[in-house]
């Protein structure tokens, strides 16, 4: 759900500074993950990327998983940011929805994302890890649970099955969507009026 640098990564490079030796090893890692997987991804890759090796490496980085789990982490801390920030100042809770799915459907789209590499990636990570990473995604999910609870019921829909539904769409539109035909506004149109909510005014 985000780029590949977060958001003071991001505001670093606009103000002409680099990235910290950290923040560095954090990027390399993140694109790694997202390039060749967690289990293809070694400690020496990162290291290698970076120029570092050895216990100079380990300063920044106490394990593969803990590193895994930060980079995730901040993936969807960007991303709910990124959706908080978006509809902020939307009252009217059908566009703060739609709005909310357009923001999360260009992030997954972005051709640099890391949300889709790393969510797609669950299965190849430990089992305890996963269970970490599924515990955050859920909190994360929680956002679009409460704005759907805040738009007018329907009869007969289960507002669970509908953000699952809904979410699955948004989150694997990466793996057909192509650009050229229909931008990314154009498609986050067509799920949304798929799935009832009036895409006009957000």
């Amino acid at each position: 759900m985000t780029a590949r640098h977060d958001t003071q990564d991001r505001s670093m490079e606009a103000a002409g500074r680099e990235p910290s030796r950290e923040e560095a090893v954090l990027n390399a890692a993140a694109a790694l993950f997202a390039e060749k997987g967690y289990a293809a991804t070694s400690i020496r890759d990162i290291g290698e990327r970076v120029g570092l090796l050895g216990g100079s490496l380990y300063h920044y980085i106490k394990s593969k998983d803990a590193l895994f789990v930060r980079i995730h982490d901040r993936a969807l801390q960007s991303a709910e940011d990124a959706i908080r920030a978006g509809i902020a100042d939307i009252e009217d809770p059908v566009q703060r929805l739609a709005s909310a799915c357009r923001i999360l459907l260009a992030i997954q789209l972005a051709p640099d994302s890391l949300t889709m590499p790393l969510m797609n990636d669950l299965g190849s990570v430990p089992e305890g890890l996963r269970e970490r990473l599924i515990e955050r995604r859920d909190a994360f999910e929680t956002m679009f649970a409460e704005l759907i609870a805040a738009v007018p019921p329907v009869a007969g829909r289960d507002p669970d099955i509908y953000r699952l539904l809904l979410l699955t769409t948004l989150n694997t539109a990466s793996n057909w969507y192509r650009p050229g035909r229909l931008t990314s506004d154009e498609v986050a149109d067509q799920i949304l009026a798929t799935y009832g909510i009036e895409p006009g005014g957000a």
